[in-house]
């Protein structure tokens, strides 16, 4: 038997947004190719990465209103629209692992040949 999911409490939300903000606090400072390179990997990863995870969340949050809102009214299409269609955009920004990988391999390829 598994354990019932639970929801994660808005602290918990706030602390990976305040994460995602000290990123880019850090990544605004120019730090060397070499450091980002391991900070992006995770962010971007084509399976769990920021972009997918984010485009669930949309996707499984437009189920959850329009499944549960009644009455289900015209306003509550639009916001329902709108998650699925934010949530297909995002989807599309898996690609940018490809992105890092190809990063990757181009400062070792320069650090080799020099």
């Amino acid at each position: 038997m598994t354990a019932p999911i639970t929801a994660p409490t808005t602290d918990q939300i706030e602390q990976a947004t305040d994460t995602l903000a000290q990123l880019v606090d850090y990544l605004r400072t120019e730090p060397p190719t070499a450091d980002v390179l391991p900070l992006l990997a995770p962010l971007l990863d084509e399976d769990d990465g920021v972009p997918m995870l984010l485009s669930d969340a949309l996707r499984a949050a437009a189920r959850a209103v329009a499944t549960n809102t009644q009455p289900y009214s015209s306003d509550v299409n639009s916001v329902v629209t709108t998650l699925r269609e934010a949530a297909t955009e995002i989807m599309q920004w898996h690609t940018l692992h490809w992105e890092v990988r190809d990063l990757r391999r181009a400062t070792v390829s320069a650090s080799e040949t020099s």
